[in-house]
């Protein structure tokens, strides 16, 4: 897909805590923050979500590593940019894998939450050069499968009813439908109210068709072609209703087609591991970059 590219020149500004902002105008999907030196580590958060859900995580590693923290545009109150018309998945991929290119990032290690995770495994699959090693968090290769189909063309008939649905509503139902959302993603409720609040803040047009996006991509017969170690961490808890048991069996079954892979439960955790269990998800961070 095209994109709009100026001259690579980077402006780089000292923010807060030792952080670097890089300005980058060949880019008009993601905004990029840097923290720390050493090697590279490129996190891509979720739906709707800021960077700052990475802040722990960045704070944690940044005296040994250089952290390339993703925003993307639209999402937490961010001005939508090139994705406030068409596709914003795929394009937001090739923005990410410009990004590592023009910076000269060597085979960076990617961390991925949700709808995150998906891009990680888009960039890995697309892009082999731009990834040494991958994390998953709680994301599937197939997120379409909890519609209750098994194809993106018959996701796509529920996702462009969603779409649809999404765009249409008025900023106050769209506000209401985020909130309850998010009552079943995120268990501690402090850190309910700051993801409701990037939620509610984002752009819904924006939002509306990165769901569709992500509803709509099936990447489980590409799998096979991940050859970098990849990590996936998953959430159970009991109040979900589904044994650990059946939890286990449905993402070994979704990742059964990736080769070189390591599973890990995180129990007594939501949807948003790194804000419900975070000394363990930090745990699990160190193992990954240990192992590598």
């Amino acid at each position: 897909m095209a994109r709009k590219c100026l001259a690579p020149v980077l402006t780089i500004l000292l923010i807060g805590h030792a952080a670097l902002s890089l300005a980058e105008p060949w880019s008009d999907r993601i905004t990029v923050t840097v923290h720390g030196h050493g090697p590279d580590i490129v996190l891509i958060p979720g739906m709707t979500c800021s960077s700052a859900v990475w802040d722990a995580t960045a704070a944690h590693l940044e005296d040994h590593f250089r952290l390339h923290l993703i925003q993307v545009d639209g999402f937490a109150g961010t001005q939508a940019m090139a994705n406030a018309e068409g596709p914003v998945v795929q394009p937001t991929v090739d923005a990410i894998a410009a990004y590592i290119e023009a910076n000269n990032l060597k085979s960076p290690k990617i961390i991925g939450h949700s709808l995150g995770g998906t891009m990680g495994m888009m960039l890995a699959i697309q892009h082999p050069e731009d990834a040494s090693a991958l994390m998953i968090v709680d994301s599937l290769p197939f997120t379409g499968i909890l519609l209750r189909v098994d194809n993106a063309a018959a996701a796509a008939k529920k996702a462009a009813k969603m779409r649809k649905k999404t765009i249409k509503q008025s900023e106050k139902a769209y506000a209401r439908d985020q909130k309850k959302f998010l009552r079943v993603l995120v268990n501690s409720p402090a850190s309910r109210e700051l993801v409701t609040g990037w939620a509610v803040n984002s752009d819904k047009s924006v939002v509306a068709r990165a769901t569709y996006d992500d509803l709509t991509t099936d990447l489980r017969p590409e799998l096979h072609t991940i050859k970098v170690p990849v990590t996936i961490l998953y959430a159970w808890d009991a109040r979900s209703g589904y044994a650990q048991v059946v939890t286990d069996w449905f993402y070994q079954q979704n990742y059964a087609a990736l080769p070189n892979k390591t599973l890990v439960r995180i129990d007594n955790s939501y949807h948003f591991i790194m804000l419900d269990q975070p000394e363990e998800f930090l745990k699990q961070v160190d193992k990954f970059l240990g192992s590598q």
